[in-house]
């Protein structure tokens, strides 16, 4: 004799069935959400200055992050914009030039949803030496 108050293997089943469609669903939405985000642009421009810092940082997900000084007289204190970089070529370009007069060119995102792809939501993407 079956209990009435227990539910039955196939309802058990089903609810299982509906947890994990409803936990793969919404994982798709967050990688959706999570692509739409980085390759969508918020805005783009350039920005000089002199490259302060550049370096490699993280726990787990190791980001290259930058500090670009921008001043625009003399005796006055910098304004310090932090970027991120995302492009190991730019990378490694980057790393040669720190403390040179550089122009980079960059990308904003807004609300990507982790720190693994960099700590700032302003990516740059090329640099040109400033003679």
């Amino acid at each position: 004799m079956t209990d009435p108050q227990s539910p039955s293997r196939p309802a058990r089943l089903r609810w299982r069935r509906y947890l994990l469609l409803g936990l793969g669903g919404a994982a798709v939405l967050f990688a959706l959400y999570t692509w739409f985000v980085l390759h969508w642009s918020y805005s783009t421009g350039y920005r000089s200055g002199l490259l302060q810092k550049f370096s490699e940082k993280g726990w787990v997900c190791k980001t290259h992050e930058g500090e670009l000084w921008q001043s625009v007289v003399a005796n006055v204190a910098p304004t310090i914009w932090a970027f991120s970089v995302r492009d190991h070529r730019v990378a490694r370009q980057l790393d040669t030039l720190v403390g040179r007069q550089v122009r980079l060119h960059y990308t904003e995102h807004r609300g990507v949803p982790t720190r693994c792809f960099g700590e700032t939501g302003y990516y740059v993407d090329s640099v040109v030496v400033v003679e």
